[in-house]
């Protein structure tokens, strides 16, 4: 998913077919009162009628209604003339807000500063990306040597004059000459792939098209690369039809997309899905088979070693063939593998794996499971570079690479095994300590690793919610580490300095959260404080720079972030704790982070934000339905929010094992229990809420916030503000430019600004 809502003024109730008969009229009236629907300030809101419909079903002998089911189809005439009617209130209520202008102002000062994202190496060059402050994208540059002078290689910037683009992948071929690169439109998933040779900086001529959640791998012929995608989606809704039978192809530079040769595909397996990686040393193509967002997988090999010409057609060995673990190929020595994987090691753990002979009872460990999650592990330079997490911040420990010899001869996979490998070099088998610790600046991220094997020198980045990405090199032999792409923010952050506190949940579990605070914050229990969670998908919420954050804390605010079960942050039995029936925990963990920063003086409610995206918008919207009493204002972002109907769109399906399935009855049950749309009650005073969701997210469908809204807005029993914020031209979040970024933030901020009873002032 990753991989993922004053009073209402009722007219009349339509039922949806009368809507549909009615259509043009009452588009033409929401339309024409839209300018009128927000008054000054000190009025009162009122909405846009949204018609009930008469629709129910049935889940296994309960009837659950679905009165704004109309609201699915984001391209129906109703559906457009609610939104813009919508987008009116909330733009009139917002442009209303004094401080708008100054925040916007502040923002955009703020992030007018050079910053870098991930480098990586390849093919004898360097690349990274970079952003000169105010560009809608980051811009990617290579240079042929490390202190050669860097040139713009994809400015996505550049690309298009009907609507946003974004870098999506890149992935460069072994000698150098071309680039792969895939796009995104308009903030949507599906991708498009082309290649770009590097020193003419032109594209060729294919497009390759109907890509999504892929990347590419070029085969050391330099030839062309492997790639997966997807047929068209039959009925034309590329934002809402269901993705699934994904195939695995190779693309061969000059041909036609048409002639992509099919390399694997389950058709009995409509749930799979296929990456395809070229080893380091070029002679395998691993395939790592997923399905939906279990971390699970499977994890199936092609060998490609054919005196120098790969075996494209070769057969697909199923080295590991069960969904039992986290299966995650990290570098090989011939046809010695090295994974990563959780089976019996909830936090992680590396094995060795002789492909002739996989039998899970050969298996010998490299690196042993400890007490600190592993959430990645690369061969480089001979070593074994793994990256964990502390207690929710990073460690990166390096490794000796055990070698054992090879088993000559047939071995289980069918191949037969003549060519040398290096274990005389590298030594014999068993566990091991970390050769040494990779010193890291402050409590952080260390991210986009990048290495190979055959080379010692190692790219990554880092950053602190104080500290800026930065590029850093490291040389897994002399152990020395530098800055190569230094990011330096203009505010000045000695003012600020990061927490980490542990709270009890209700069932007694110790949870970390960082609080990010002026050194002179005084706990009085009256400082404005943003909360987020996200809480899902095993993925962790780890410290990370944003000068648009600073400003809030500028603005006199605190920012909080919890690190809530079903996260990653201590690895597969933290995720597990806050998955399926278990999902309650997520927000029990949320609701005593608030209880928290309450009791501890932090904040009070009347001035406590809750905010999360995605997921996380679930989070805000179960939470405000539980407790709507703890909290003074409520972010939820492109959340999912109607958790009986999420699988039946897009990627949505793929969410069912963390979530469950409403198809299921006692899934159903759990699901019904905490769902956000269907927990709304009539009648009850609920936070200031400025729900956000984009026109192009066919990632998490605006179908959930928009139903989320018309029914909070129908319950809401206070004059406090309920407002939904539809983005244009936008999808789930990933690659939004940076002056919509902008405009977001300044909403959000001057929303709070209001509710929370702020005075801004920036010090």
């Amino acid at each position: 998913m990753e991989p993922f809502g004053v009073a209402v003024v009722h007219s009349c109730t339509l039922s949806l077919v009368q809507i549909m008969k009615r259509s043009c009229l009452l588009a033409a009236q929401l339309i024409a009162a839209a300018s009128t629907m927000a008054t000054a300030q000190t009025g009162t809101l009122k909405y846009p009628v949204a018609a009930k419909g008469p629709q129910t079903d049935d889940y296994h002998g309960t009837s659950v209604a679905d009165p704004y089911r109309w609201l699915e189809n984001p391209d129906s005439p109703e559906s457009r003339a609610w939104i813009q009617a919508e987008n009116a209130v909330t733009s009139s209520y917002l442009a209303s807000i004094p401080e708008r202008a100054a925040i916007r102002a502040r923002l955009e000062q703020v992030q007018n500063y050079q910053r870098f994202g991930p480098g990586f190496k390849a093919g004898g060059r360097y690349f990274f990306s970079m952003n000169t402050g105010l560009q809608g994208q980051n811009v990617l540059y290579v240079q042929d040597g490390l202190n050669a002078q860097p040139k713009v290689l994809l400015d996505p910037n550049a690309m298009s004059k009907d609507g946003p683009v974004a870098l999506s992948t890149v992935n460069v071929s072994h000698n150098g000459r071309y680039i792969t690169y895939s796009i995104n439109r308009a903030g949507s998933d599906w991708q498009e792939f082309r290649i770009r040779e590097i020193d003419t900086g032109k594209d060729l001529p294919e497009l390759l098209q109907w890509a999504k959640f892929t990347g590419a791998s070029w085969t050391h012929d330099n030839k062309g690369f492997f790639y997966s995608r997807y047929d068209a989606p039959p009925d034309g809704n590329v934002l809402t039809s269901v993705n699934k039978n994904q195939k695995l192809y190779y693309h061969r530079l000059g041909q036609a997309q048409s002639r992509d040769q099919l390399v694997y595909d389950r058709p009995d397996q409509p749930d799979w899905g296929f990456d395809a990686n070229v080893t380091d040393d070029g002679t395998f193509v691993i395939i790592n088979v997923w399905q939906g967002t279990d971390t699970r997988n499977r994890l199936y090999l092609i060998d490609l070693d054919n005196a120098g010409k790969p075996r494209i057609s070769a057969p697909v060995v199923k080295l590991v063939d069960r969904l039992d673990a986290l299966y995650s190929f990290a570098g090989n020595d011939g046809t010695n593998f090295y994974v990563r994987t959780d089976l019996q090691a909830p936090n992680g753990r590396v094995v060795g794996i002789d492909i002739d002979n996989p039998r899970q009872e050969r298996w010998f460990t490299v690196v042993p499971e400890g007490r600190d999650a592993m959430v990645s592990a690369k061969a480089v330079g001979g070593r074994l570079v793994a990256s964990f997490l502390n207690d929710a911040h990073s460690a990166i420990r390096v490794y000796d690479l055990p070698r054992r010899p090879l088993q000559r001869g047939e071995g289980a996979s069918g191949m037969r095994r003549t060519r040398p490998t290096s274990s005389d070099r590298r030594g014999g088998l068993g566990m091991n300590a970390p050769v040494f610790e990779i010193s890291l600046p402050d409590l952080g991220s260390a991210d986009d690793i990048a290495g190979t094997d055959d080379d010692e020198e190692m790219l990554f980045t880092f950053t602190s919610f104080l500290r800026p990405k930065s590029i850093y090199r490291f040389n897994v032999r002399s152990q020395k580490t530098e800055i190569w792409k230094e990011s330096k923010t203009t505010l000045d952050v000695s003012k600020y300095e990061t927490r980490q506190l542990f709270y009890n949940s209700k069932d007694g579990t110790r949870i970390p959260m960082f609080v990010v605070v002026r050194k002179d914050v005084q706990l009085n229990g009256n400082n404005p404080t943003w909360l987020h969670g996200y809480g899902g998908f095993d993925i962790s919420e780890t410290p990370g720079f944003s000068s648009v954050r600073l400003a809030w804390l500028e603005m006199g605010g605190v920012y909080a972030s919890a690190n809530l079960r079903g996260g990653g942050e201590y690895g597969r039995a933290w995720h597990e704790a806050g998955m399926l029936a278990k999902k309650q925990n997520v927000f029990d963990d949320f609701i005593a982070a608030a209880e928290f920063l309450i009791r501890e003086k932090y904040t009070s409610s009347p001035k406590l934000a809750i905010e999360g995206g995605s997921n996380g918008g679930l989070l805000v919207g179960a939470v405000m339905n539980q407790r709507p009493e703890l909290f003074g204002a409520a972010l939820p972002a492109v959340g999912v929010m109607d958790m009986l109907r999420f699988h039946k769109f897009t990627i949505g399906w793929a969410w069912t094992s963390d979530y469950g399935s409403s198809e299921k009855p006692e899934e159903f049950k759990t699901l019904l229990a905490y769902s956000p749309l269907h927990n709304i009650k009539p009648r009850t005073c609920y936070p200031a809420t400025l729900i956000l969701t984009a026109d192009h997210d066919d990632r998490v469908v605006p179908g959930h916030s928009f139903k989320y809204a018309a029914a909070l807005q129908a319950a809401q029993s206070c004059a406090r503000a309920t407002l939904i914020r539809i983005d244009t031209d936008a999808g789930h979040g990933a690659g939004k430019p940076t002056d919509k970024s902008l405009d977001e933030y300044a909403d959000r901020y001057a929303f709070l600004v209001k509710n929370l009873g702020m005075t801004l002032t920036f010090r």
